[in-house]
């Protein structure tokens, strides 16, 4: 079963490429990034288990980005009666994050993308 426009959309942003949009037409489509293009192939050409592994992928990055959002709501306590927050929170969830992102990138066999901070595309003139 092919993965969703949603499916794909999350695929993409948690590798850390830009929006796709509408496809391949105009001047920043994928065809001026190699590993944009080996992406866009693999994201339609993937088996039935290894889309599987890849959904599985997108539920555990879904609940690790939620939890990011979720610290956020004790940023404004730094001690309360015995409890003392961790100050490094957000910092160590959006690290844990990032790593199952780029586990998921190397799932794919594609370099992380330009959001993650690391030059993994390369531009084809």
């Amino acid at each position: 079963m092919a993965f969703t426009d949603s499916e794909r959309t999350d695929l993409r942003r948690h590798m850390g490429y830009p929006a796709y949009g509408l496809g391949n037409g105009g001047f920043s489509n994928w065809r001026f990034y190699q590993a944009f293009g080996l992406l866009e192939y693999r994201l339609q050409r993937l088996s039935p288990a290894e889309e599987a592994v890849a959904r599985t992928y997108l539920v555990t990055l879904a609940t690790l980005e939620t939890a990011i959002t979720d610290a956020s709501v004790s940023l404004d306590t730094d001690t309360a009666a015995a409890w003392t927050r961790n100050a490094r929170e957000v910092a160590e969830r959006t690290r844990l994050f990032d790593d199952w992102r780029r586990r998921l990138c190397g799932f794919f066999g594609i370099p992380p993308g330009p959001s993650l901070g690391e030059a993994g595309t390369r531009l084809v003139v």
